[in-house]
């Protein structure tokens, strides 16, 4: 089970799907590399896990150029694939494995056993690259056994993200993942902020959303979304700051906000689907994916957003016109056995 190492988004769905091999009496094996490693190496210690070569993608600070920058690292990260690749088929015989799972790792698959890719980006938004970018991605689809789809295969979270437009890809929609469910709880926070994604843009939210915290009179809490080797909390009036929480604390601290202040980061969006959380969204600058979620959830009501350059607590204002995730299920999208028959 490899993730990518893009914030903590791509590691915390693969939480269900490991709890869902341990439970048909797989052995997962973890591999990755970064934060997204280290956070299922936190939820599963008991787990063998194995490093992956890291892309080390250096982001822009201006979201207007997060394109072009990524574009001039492309040499670099193919590099690092053909590494990943390299190194998986090490990992194969060394374990030999009966069937890889990479959530977005391009290199993470093998021509000799079964290869399963997760992603909700059958259509992959680049602005006016969109097409290319999709096509792209759509080959690299390709390569794998299976493509599992985290969303319904109608009227679904990602809206036109997840799609399958009219292409031969063996796509199976297995349902939105998260590692919550619905357990409500007595509010204790006004708002709770959960930051995640890559650096610098992490950092820059963080700055901003503090300064707005700071002055605020209701009780908030932020999570800052980076995985360190002890916890730590610091309590700044009626503003609590914590590095990182794990599933069974973060889940309880999501559940006592009356509001959740994040990213619109695919996974989130799960999560908050699970939790029937109301949210505000602050999508990363340049990210068109996040753009494209964060309207396409202000349009189905579910929640507001604000671009990052302009956000402010006043903003928050508008929230009550929206009337939050909806989603009826009080259980966690439970995998059937009959997914996991690609590998036998």
């Amino acid at each position: 089970m490899a993730p990518l190492n893009w914030g903590l988004g791509h590691a915390s769905r693969c939480i269900p799907v490991i709890e869902a091999l341990i439970k048909y009496d797989f052995q997962p094996i973890l591999a990755g590399d970064g934060e997204s490693l280290e956070l299922l190496r936190k939820e599963f210690p008991e787990l063998k896990y194995y490093k992956l070569p890291s892309s080390e993608v250096v982001y822009s600070e201006k979201g207007s150029l997060l394109k072009f920058k990524l574009l001039s690292q492309a040499p670099k990260i193919m590099r690092s694939v053909q590494l990943e690749k390299n190194r998986v088929d090490e990992i194969r015989k060394i374990e030999k494995l009966s069937g890889i799972i990479s959530d977005n790792r391009f290199g993470v698959r093998s021509d000799k056993i079964p290869s399963v890719y997760i992603s909700h980006q059958i259509q992959v938004l680049s602005g006016a690259t969109s097409r290319l970018t999709t096509k792209y991605h759509q080959k690299i689809i390709a390569k794998f056994t299976e493509c599992w789809v985290p969303d319904y295969a109608s009227n679904g979270l990602a809206g036109e993200l997840s799609k399958q437009g009219k292409n031969n890809l063996n796509l199976k929609y297995i349902g939105p993942l998260s590692r919550f469910m619905n357990q409500p709880q007595k509010k204790v926070w006004d708002i709770v902020a959960v930051l995640s994604g890559p650096e610098p843009q992490r950092g820059i939210l963080e700055e901003k959303i503090r300064k707005e915290l700071i002055g605020f009179s209701g009780k908030s809490l932020l999570i800052q979304g980076k995985v360190e080797n002890k916890q730590t909390v610091r309590v700044e009036g009626n503003l609590t700051t914590v590095n990182f929480m794990l599933q069974q604390e973060l889940e309880e601290a999501m559940q006592q906000a009356e509001v959740i202040l994040s990213r619109s980061g695919y996974s989130t969006v799960m999560d908050l689907d699970a939790l029937q959380a109301k949210a505000f969204f602050i999508p990363t600058p340049g990210q068109f994916e996040q753009e494209y979620l964060a309207n396409h959830l202000k349009e189905k009501g579910f929640a507001d957003y604000s671009d990052q350059e302009s956000f402010h607590l006043g903003k928050f204002d508008n929230s009550i016109h929206y009337k939050g995730f909806s989603h009826k299920k009080t259980s966690k999208n439970e995998l059937n056995r009959s997914l996991f028959d690609v590998f036998n």
